[in-house]
């Protein structure tokens, strides 16, 4: 799994005076289908819990570890808040938008204002904040990778949800990014309620769609 995460970047801001530093991360921007999920989390200061050492960042983690690690972090974190932006809410807003929205929901959601914010990657240029982004931060900071299992144990929920109430997608196992299984289910099914309308093998399917519309129209 590489090098783990750890506190360095949190160390050198705490050492400033920054108690409450959060980390925040997003899962779900890539996919066809489904929500962009952030989380914030706010670590105690020179936490020495022992599940830290699992830490890594969710995409390499197995589901049931991550699930573990969720509720850990749930449970011991100063804090935690998590941001949902809805699929139609992503077609609207563009992904790089949506993924700021549910950035700065999350930490709405915190219970403790904090100091600090260490981001996976981006900057949020509305939020008043002192932040950082770090680039591939989720496998750098404790902070980071702790918001990463977060977001994505709450993520992968919802599209298990998904898989119930739209068949046919193996929402449960691609979780709403474009696998063999998933692009072949759209071409097959056509597009489902949850499905980014703005995202090309989507609005591929759409107009195809409606040239077969147009076409059996023109041959009445």
């Amino acid at each position: 799994m590489g090098d783990p995460p750890t506190f360095l970047f949190e160390e050198d801001l705490w050492a400033q005076g920054a108690e409450l530093v959060a980390g925040v991360d997003e899962v779900g921007r890539g996919p066809l289908a489904g929500p962009v999920v952030a989380a914030a989390v706010i670590l105690p200061a020179k936490a020495s819990f022992t599940w830290l050492e699992r830490v890594r960042d969710s995409k390499v983690l197995p589901p049931r570890r991550r699930e573990e690690l969720a509720q850990r972090i749930r449970d011991q974190a100063t804090a935690f808040g998590i941001g949902v932006v809805p699929h139609h809410v992503v077609d609207v807003l563009g992904i790089v938008k949506a993924t700021c929205a549910a950035m700065q929901t999350a930490l709405d959601e915190l219970a403790n204002q904090p100091d600090f914010v260490l981001i996976d990657a981006m900057r949020l240029p509305r939020c008043p904040l002192s932040q950082r982004a770090i680039v591939h931060g989720d496998a750098q900071s404790l902070s980071i990778a702790c918001a990463s299992i977060v977001a994505k144990v709450a993520r992968d929920r919802m599209m298990l949800d998904a898989e119930r109430r739209f068949e046919g997608y193996g929402f449960a196992h691609n979780k709403g990014y474009a696998t063999r299984e998933h692009l072949d289910a759209l071409l097959r099914l056509g597009p489902c309620a949850i499905h980014r309308r703005t995202f090309a093998p989507v609005r591929a399917c759409l107009c195809d769609s409606h040239s077969q519309a147009r076409l059996g129209t023109d041959g009445l």
